[in-house]
């Protein structure tokens, strides 16, 4: 039974990603295919592929929609970089922030989307190990800011913020504010640090240990 049961575990180790993924692209892919619905019905895709293969229904082709969302998001960027997209931006994030509710999704999806696909700050950027829910305990933690101003200036010592991931769930956890000294920055990728965290610790990143950075002194190294 414990043979069964462990093949059942990698089975679904195997086949739960892939299926998560499938699921998402396809998802993302349809909704991007709905942005051809925007052009007008004699130009869309597949009533030209219609009258260039003289076919009685349009022809369906999933992932056209890709290309006409990347244009979109693409001009959206060139508009938003230049003086009256920013101002333009500017004004409609005015807006949303006065609608009661409104204000508070949006605000979240933002500071959000900023953290993850930001390149200009430090979030989410290292993997820390610390000594968490108390000492000798460890856990694996997330880098979200280091200049935290009136909590810096009240502690009277170099401290960082920390994001502590529940398991299988990463996107619930705790918000922990550590001294520098006492979190250990890891070589392993975020990527590789989420995939131990949603495996329950089973999948195990492989350590490099020819690019790790400097180790602790141990005191079984001392010359005899």
């Amino acid at each position: 039974m414990k043979s069964i049961r462990r093949y059942l575990i990698a089975g679904i180790l195997v086949w739960a990603p892939l299926a998560v993924t499938y699921l998402l692209l396809k998802f993302a892919v349809g909704i991007m295919d709905k942005t051809l619905r925007w052009l007008p019905a004699k130009y869309q895709p597949g009533v030209l592929l219609q009258q260039l293969f003289d076919t009685e229904a349009p022809v369906v082709i999933p992932g056209l929609g890709v290309i006409l969302a990347l244009v979109v998001l693409l001009l959206t960027g060139v508009l938003a970089a230049n003086f009256v997209g920013r101002a333009f931006v500017g004004g409609w994030e005015s807006l949303m922030h006065r609608i009661p509710v409104v204000r508070s999704i949006y605000s979240a999806a933002k500071n959000f989307a900023e953290i993850v696909f930001s390149d200009s700050n430090q979030s989410f950027k290292n993997v820390l190990l610390i000594e968490y829910p108390r000492k000798g305990l460890y856990s694996l933690a997330f880098q979200t800011a280091d200049e935290l101003g009136e909590v810096q200036g009240r502690t009277g010592e170099d401290v960082i913020c920390c994001f502590v991931p529940t398991t299988p769930n990463p996107t619930s956890g705790f918000i922990i504010i550590v001294p520098r000294r006492d979190a250990t920055v890891l070589d392993m990728e975020v990527d590789e640090a989420l995939k131990m965290i949603i495996s329950l610790g089973v999948v195990v990143p492989k350590w490099k240990k020819a690019k790790t950075r400097e180790l602790p002194f141990d005191e079984r190294d001392k010359p005899a």
